[in-house]
């Protein structure tokens, strides 16, 4: 008996570092609003491919009201990543204390997304336009607010003054708002508007002035602490999610199909299956064209930060009145020291399994 229980202990002790070993370890991201196939398809996707699970992860999303309710949850700690818009993380240097104690480390959405959209038969076809007109936004707290105020100021126009920002609700809500005429035009995202489109209603866009185009928006965002201590966890995850959005690039209609068997309430009720399908793999396969392609058509380096860019955003949204100054340490806010780590992979590789998938 004596061997016998010498033996098992023995052995449950060298089991001991491979269970340890294989145990996932659990990320949870905090989204400011809730996802929708164009944006949420690439975390379904890594799932089901096993992208987190090959890099040790278990994944989950939480959804708060806005980067304002967002922001605390990372900086606390409560968080390991946020996917917060830029400004409001910005706009905290500015008040001279209480600097959020966070750090990007992964570029989002690397073009601006944001524009202005109006109904086809509208007169307006520039920002100037818009004057002594009303613009709808999903809530008054959005953190995109400040960057279209910039716009329209560097276009001439004072907000408040000549044009006044309205709380119409998000998507549907906005849509019906714009068509009924309640609003002039709608302050949402290209992917947004792509669906508005897609519902059967023509619209024009109205760009943001082009000093804006190429400056830093949603990104994952984490506490300087878990920046430092912990990198490899960020790499991994950015890792999996990065090859989750190139595969979702490769076969869209898969990961549309993974994200409604992940989210099944946001699959279409009244749309013919094979309608509804196209569409959504559109709507994706545009979010993925802006992301991962320059305007030109050329690829990105997934994640990366043109902090020469950001600076010149940063100093329009300065000349705009928006921020005090330009005078922000980007370097401290935005970080590419893990790009590299996370782009170790073989995207062929990762297409190849994606174009298998089903």
């Amino acid at each position: 008996m004596r061997f016998t229980l010498l033996t098992l202990t023995s052995a449950l002790a060298a089991l001991a570092p491979l269970t340890a070993a294989h145990a996932l370890d659990e990320v949870t991201v905090a989204l400011a609003i809730p996802p929708a196939v164009h944006d949420g398809a690439p975390y379904a996707a890594a799932e089901e491919l096993g992208f987190f699970k090959d890099e040790n992860l278990s994944v989950k999303t939480i959804v708060f009201q806005g980067a304002g309710a967002l922001l605390p949850q990372v900086a606390s700690k409560r968080v390991t990543i946020g996917y917060p818009t830029s400004e409001p993380v910005i706009s905290s240097y500015f008040s001279g204390k209480d600097v959020l104690p966070l750090r990007y480390f992964y570029n989002g959405v690397p073009t601006n997304t944001m524009e202005f959209a109006v109904l086809e038969e509208s007169p307006i076809k520039t920002i100037t336009d818009l004057k002594n007109k009303q613009i709808g936004v999903g809530a008054l707290t959005w953190g995109t607010i400040p960057g279209g105020r910039a716009a329209l100021r560097t276009a001439g126009l004072t907000p408040g003054k000549d044009v006044d920002y309205v709380a119409v609700g998000a998507l549907a809500a906005g849509f019906q708002a714009l068509k009924a005429g309640r609003v002039d035009a709608l302050n949402f995202n290209s992917s947004w508007n792509d669906m508005l489109e897609m519902s059967g209603t023509k619209i024009r866009r109205v760009a943001y002035p082009e000093v804006f185009s190429e400056t830093a928006g949603n990104g994952f965002i984490t506490h300087v602490d878990n920046f430092r201590d912990n990198p490899d966890l960020l790499a991994r995850f950015g890792r999996a999610y990065t090859k989750a959005q190139i595969a979702c690039q490769a076969n869209p209609e898969y990961c549309v199909q993974a994200f409604w068997r992940a989210n099944p309430q946001a699959k279409p009720a009244d749309v013919a299956p094979e309608k509804a399908l196209a569409d959504a793999a559109t709507l994706l396969s545009r979010r993925l064209d802006r992301v991962l392609n320059k305007r030109d058509g050329t690829p990105r380096v997934p994640g990366q930060y043109d902090l020469t860019s950001i600076k010149a955003g940063i100093q329009a949204m300065a000349d705009a009145g928006e921020y005090p100054s330009a005078n922000v340490p980007v370097e401290d806010i935005f970080s590419n020291s893990l790009i590299e780590q996370i782009n170790n992979f073989d995207a062929n590789a990762v297409r190849e399994k994606a174009r298998s998938a089903k």
